[in-house]
């Protein structure tokens, strides 16, 4: 995980309340892919933003790409990592509903 400031967590916590109370509405899939969706959107327009044009965006598309997913792969397998240690816990205490 990338070196993480004092409010990383929070913030993260609030696109997860965000979705937890989306999943009233929707089932946790599709709020889970929208939640992706705009994941992928919004880092989109971060790489943009490094850029002058779209040609250089276009230039930098595979090296980027390999990053993003890199940094999700490394975020995931430690959350994964971290709902197995800890399953009994984390699913006692929270509903299937709720991160």
């Amino acid at each position: 995980m990338p070196d993480v400031d004092d409010n990383f967590f929070a913030r993260a916590d609030e696109h997860i309340n965000l979705s937890n109370k989306q999943i009233a509405d929707k089932g946790i899939g599709e709020v889970s892919a929208s939640m992706m969706y705009g994941v992928a959107r919004f880092n989109a327009w971060v790489s943009a933003c490094g850029w002058y044009n779209g040609q250089e965006m276009a230039e930098a598309k595979e090296k980027t790409l390999e990053y993003f997913v890199e940094q999700y792969k490394k975020m995931l397998l430690e959350n994964l990592e971290d709902y197995i240690d800890n399953f009994d816990s984390y699913m006692k205490t929270h509903s299937r509903t709720n991160v």
